[in-house]
């Protein structure tokens, strides 16, 4: 049954720690990024600097609950004992060489991620827009030795979001980011997703590949169907196109599967995975199998810092508490749970048209425009997530929290609400 929501006023939410912590001045941290930095950021007025877990306190000593996790980078939350280990280990014995030579944490990384995604190879870079742009590269290069020189065009989803790079803008589908740098580059087209009959339909004899995201994130928690999928890889299997899925933020276990594609069954070409990959390091990486993986020859691509030693070595600890405390069972598990609670506290106010996703990958979609002022009001009740736009709240919690949390986050909320309410 779903627990009582709490009544509480936002200022009795959270309380700040002990004094004995150290001070650091917001307005000075406000002003030297307002002297010195590029403002390309609508930033809220905080600045985090000390982590635990799912916790977060700010410049002020105060403590908030974090259920964003740094967009979905963070599957074990702040400051994981293990990898802050082997974080720590690796900086005493050596960070970076180049990859004009073997890395032992690299060639680990690529053969745990080798078992999880049967078999496939591994590229390694440092972001998912990153990740993406060797997709792209490695698609078409593909498909060109595989079809002929024709095959070069990529169908995405309307309303999906690959990165802010060149080739990855491109690929995604919302005009508002392509605003002022046009032209983008060409040979990307686009499609609803869930709509098989449309993706045919854009089939010509110049398709490479369709790219997807299993569930589109930025644009507000907006999963594909299963049956979709299957019929996607249908369909490429008929026209000899390479499927890419986009796990840049539904990797990781966020589902409560690895990859969100497993839930489907289907078997893509070409993954790509960043975010919660290394547990806040910053770490991409691009799987393929074997076939399209033979595509890349010395030359054709390359990442100075992809592979490093610290970020493979933080990856290897992620993946391996992820699985050795049982995380992916906890996210679906409690991912149920918090959804239940997002639609009991959706019944109590009225306000909630829809709680979609999977996992630890939820959306809300209210029938008000008010998600930004809930989530500002939240932040004063101490809890962290974002607004997708007008009218969607996004939740991405650490895939170790528990159902006391969950009830302290809907309390939270529910403080958020009755603040905008009134």
């Amino acid at each position: 049954m779903p627990t009582t929501v709490l009544e509480i006023p936002p200022q009795q939410a959270h309380h700040p720690v002990s004094a004995t912590q150290p001070a650091h001045d917001l307005d000075q941290i406000v002003a030297k990024d307002a002297r010195s930095g590029m403002q390309t950021y609508g930033r809220q007025k905080v600045a985090f600097v000390r982590g635990q877990g799912a916790r977060l306190w700010d410049a002020a000593g105060v403590e908030y609950l974090d259920f964003l996790g740094g967009l979905a980078v963070l599957p074990l939350g702040h400051c994981h004992p293990r990898v802050t280990e082997a974080i720590k280990h690796q900086a005493e014995t050596l960070i970076h060489s180049s990859n004009l030579y073997y890395i032992e944490p690299q060639a680990d990384l690529a053969d745990r991620l080798s078992e999880l995604s049967n078999g496939m190879r591994a590229f390694f870079c440092n972001s998912g827009a990153e990740a993406n742009e060797a997709a792209i590269k490695l698609a078409r290069k593909y498909a060109k030795q595989a079809h002929g020189a024709e095959r070069f065009e990529v169908i995405t989803a309307i309303d999906g979001f690959h990165g802010r790079t060149y080739g990855s803008l491109a690929a995604t589908g919302q005009p508002k980011y392509h605003e002022g740098f046009e032209p983008m580059p060409g040979g990307f087209l686009y499609v609803p997703i869930n709509d098989i009959a449309a993706l045919e339909a854009a089939l010509t004899q110049h398709t490479a590949a369709i790219l997807l995201e299993p569930i589109q994130g930025e644009s507000g928690i907006r999963p594909c169907t299963d049956e979709y999928l299957r019929a996607v890889r249908d369909l490429c299997d008929r026209h000899g196109i390479v499927l890419i899925f986009d796990e840049v933020q539904t990797g990781m276990g966020r589902t409560g599967r690895f990859f969100a594609h497993e839930w489907s069954g289907v078997k893509p070409d070409i993954i790509t995975m960043a975010k919660g990959l290394a547990n806040g390091v910053p770490i991409g990486s691009v799987l393929a199998t074997p076939e399209v993986a033979a595509a890349f020859v010395p030359g054709n691509h390359g990442c100075t810092f992809g592979g490093n030693f610290l970020s493979c070595a933080a990856a290897v600890a992620t993946i391996n508490a992820l699985y050795e405390e049982d995380l992916l069972a906890n996210a679906t598990a409690v991912g149920a749970y918090f959804t239940a609670q997002l639609q009991a506290w959706g019944e109590k106010t009225g306000i909630v048209e829809e709680v979609r996703g999977r996992g630890l990958m939820i959306g809300v979609l209210l029938n008000q425009p008010i998600a930004r002022a809930l989530m500002l009001a939240a932040m004063d009740a101490g809890l962290v997530f974002n607004a997708v736009g007008d009218n969607v709240l996004r939740f991405l919690p650490p895939l170790n929290i528990g159902r006391g949390e969950v009830d302290e986050a809907i309390e939270k909320l529910h403080a958020a609400y009755l603040a905008v309410k009134s």
